[in-house]
């Protein structure tokens, strides 16, 4: 009864467009204040500064500075050229641009809202020069900004990994083969709509101008470099690889001489907002976790599961509609911290490798960013173009299918996620 008044009140706090972090924390202290008494929540205060401190979540701030910093020293620019000479004489070649330097960025940011926001205000304009559509423009740079959570470095990744106390490292490992299916994928459909609106080609492949593109943008591939290479190779943590992650933007912007110090500014500021979200989020997150344990809530959830069914396929196919339907209402932030911990007894007890599960998570809520009403990566990239979201929505559908063919193909095929975890970690 009590968790039910809990849910109500969370539930009517943002109703009144209460942020969702005080929402929980209030929550939180009402279930703690109601069965432990008023002593009980003397040091949440402390619990909660404990809780937002975490080494790993220092990872968040710096990989979205990075790709701030990307972004305002003309590295960006960089990238679209040389992905443009590369694929821009394919017939739609500016919407596979936008996919394939979504792809890119997502190795520097791990923000799908970060990338949207950078790329689209280059790109959606370009597109629509070029006879794009509005909405297509728009759906095309939504759906690919979303790779940004399941190509490493991922901040949803690094939430769920210390939700769920399990290795970022292997996370990030695991969401390489997804991420690069599901860019193909998109491709594919942008080829589709190339096709089927007449969409023009860019200009002539010319092997000159695709050396002349590499050379210029070989400094900026040392990012994911430093990045990948010092994670995968055991050298570094993911929270040092983002503060390497950092120095070595700094130093690629300095090269290029082409810091914009205004746009660094808003994005910092930016930056500095979505961590601070994240942050309260997790603090709230430590209040109420501290509750359902010793309410033992999430045994109580799992073993409710359990008794319906063991078979590991059908409570994925379970854990997939709860994470389907959660995504459309809650930030992917909040949904991690919310509903992991009390899925996460669920998934021991039934054997479930908590990497693989990690990946499906993080797809779902891929698919959450780009479905209303929530819909933060859609509703930017409507923003951008100035498309309505009806008409956008639309078009991403088809590019949602891609995505939701990825999470089923990693649901069901746990090889997919996990090959390259196995041979790395676990040969």
């Amino acid at each position: 009864m009590i968790v039910l008044v809990m849910f109500l009140i969370l539930l009517a706090l943002i109703c009144l467009n209460v942020p969702i972090a005080v929402g929980l924390a209030v929550a939180a202290i009402f279930g703690l204040g109601v069965t432990e008494g008023l002593d009980s929540i003397v040091t949440l205060a402390l619990d909660m500064y404990d809780g937002s401190t975490k080494f790993s979540l220092i990872a968040i701030p710096m990989f979205v500075l990075a790709g701030a910093i990307m972004n305002a020293g003309g590295i960006t620019d960089k990238l679209i050229n040389f992905v443009n000479a590369i694929i821009g004489f394919v017939r739609g070649g500016l919407a596979m641009v936008n996919i394939g330097v979504s792809l890119f960025f997502a190795e520097i940011s791990g923000s799908a809202v970060a990338d949207v926001a950078a790329l689209g205000s280059v790109l959606i304009p370009q597109m629509k020069k070029r006879g794009y559509s509005g909405p297509l423009a728009a759906a095309v740079t939504s759906s690919s900004a979303s790779l940004a959570i399941i190509i490493p470095p991922s901040i949803p990744m690094i939430l769920y990994a210390t939700s769920a106390g399990t290795s970022v490292e292997q996370l990030f490992v695991a969401g390489i083969i997804p991420g690069l299916l599901g860019a193909f994928g998109l491709m594919g459909m942008a080829y589709y709509f190339a096709r089927k609106y007449n969409l023009p080609t860019e200009e002539a492949f010319e092997f000159r101008r695709l050396w002349k593109t590499l050379v210029d943008a070989l400094p900026a591939f040392t990012l994911p470099v430093v990045i990948l290479g010092g994670i995968f190779g055991g050298f570094v943590t993911a929270t040092e690889a983002a503060g390497l992650a950092v120095v070595a933007a700094l130093i690629v912007s300095a090269w290029y001489s082409k810091m914009d110090f205004g746009h660094l500014k808003r994005a910092m500021i930016d930056g500095g907002v979505q961590t601070a979200v994240v942050m309260l989020l997790v603090a709230a997150s430590v209040v109420m976790g501290g509750f359902l344990t010793r309410a033992q809530i999430p045994q109580d959830f799992a073993r409710w599961i359990l008794d319906i069914t063991t078979n590991q396929w059908v409570i994925l196919a379970i854990l997939n509609v709860f994470f389907l339907v959660i995504g459309f209402f809650l930030h992917s932030a909040a949904a991690i911290i919310l509903v992991v911990p009390i899925v996460i007894p669920l998934i021991q007890a039934a054997g479930i490798d908590p990497i693989h599960f990690g990946l499906v998570v993080t797809l779902n809520l891929a698919l959450g960013q780009q479905t209303p009403p929530v819909a933060s990566v859609l509703i930017t990239s409507c923003a951008v173009a100035r498309a309505n979201i009806w008409d956008v929505s639309k078009i991403n559908i088809y590019f949602i299918a891609v995505l939701f063919a990825v999470l089923m193909l990693c649901t069901y095929v746990p090889d997919v996620p996990m090959y390259l975890v196995d041979v790395i970690y676990r040969s």
